[in-house]
Parts: structure tokens; sequence; C-alpha cells
């Protein structure tokens, strides 16, 4: 299974996206890890390059049988396709999670306090987030409004969407 997450940054797709993978045994594959890494590695003008580098690491793991939970913003229709792609090409079921905050005040205070369990990375301002060229998804399965909940709340949330959509 190939679960998409995405949605701006600091709505908390990413302590979803983790807790999911945890939950599940699921290999967790994080754009701003691996683009990071490779501006580390002196590419600094990125395109897709951390794109292409995750959609062949969840390809190979769904080939071997293991879930993945990709965890990237998927700003535009262009992406989340291509994560569709890659389940097609694995013949594995895929599930898109849209992760937002609804509440401005808390998403613009949630953006200015956060901090990065990624070294070197910078860290998007509130312009810069608000800015952003993000379409709406048309197709999304699952939308996890995270404003006014704390991480367990919208964990526990996620979680029983979850199960029930398996029980279906």
């Amino acid at each position: 299974m190939l679960y998409i997450l995405g949605g701006l940054p600091a709505t908390g797709k990413t302590e979803l996206s983790k807790y999911l993978s945890s939950s599940l045994g699921a290999v967790h594959i994080r754009i701003d890890t691996i683009e990071q890494e490779l501006k580390n590695c002196g590419f600094n003008k990125l395109y897709d390059e951390g794109y292409k580098i995750a959609f062949a690491l969840a390809l190979e793991n769904l080939k071997n049988g293991l879930s993945v939970v990709a965890d990237s913003t998927n700003p535009v229709l262009e992406s989340r396709e291509a994560w569709i792609s890659v389940a097609n090409k694995a013949s594995s079921p895929f599930t898109e999670i849209e992760v937002v905050c609804s509440n401005e005040n808390e998403h613009k205070e949630r953006v200015e306090k956060r901090q990065t369990d990624i070294p070197n990375l910078s860290l998007p301002s509130w312009e810069s987030v608000t800015s952003r060229d993000y379409h709406l998804w048309k197709t999304v399965s699952i939308v996890i409004d995270t404003a006014g909940k704390t991480p367990e709340q919208s964990k526990k949330e996620l979680s029983e969407i979850l199960r029930r959509s398996n029980e279906t």
C-alpha cells in the first residue's frame, strides 16, 4: 500500500507520516530529507530531482512488498499523479491523504515556531508558505484538518479513518 500524504508546510503531515510509518511498519520517504541531502552534496538548484529519487525508492520498496508512506507537499496535480503512477507500476493500492490546518492564525503560528529535525534545512517563512503555488486536491481519499487538535488527536483521527476504510 502506498500512502500519499501532502499539504502545506506546518500542517502536521510529517508528524502524521512518521506515526503512520511507525504504526504500520512501513517505509517513510520524506522529500525534505532527500532534497536537503542533495543540497548538502552540492546540488543547490533543485527542481524535481528529490521527487524522482523518492518515486524510485517508493517503487522499489512497494515491489518488495513493503508499504510506503510518501511525505511531501505535493502542491500540484503532476506530483500527485506521479505518486499514483508509482503505485500502478508496483500493482499496489494507494490512499491519498491531504493534511490541512484550516485555522490561518494557528497555521501561521506553527510555521513561525516550527523546528526541524533535518540538519541544515531552512524552513519556509509564512510569506513563502502562503505565496506558493498549491492546487486543491480533486481526488483525495482522506482530508485531515489538524486545526485545534493536538498531534495525538490528529493521529487518532487518521487511524480511525483508515480502520473504517479497511472495513469497507
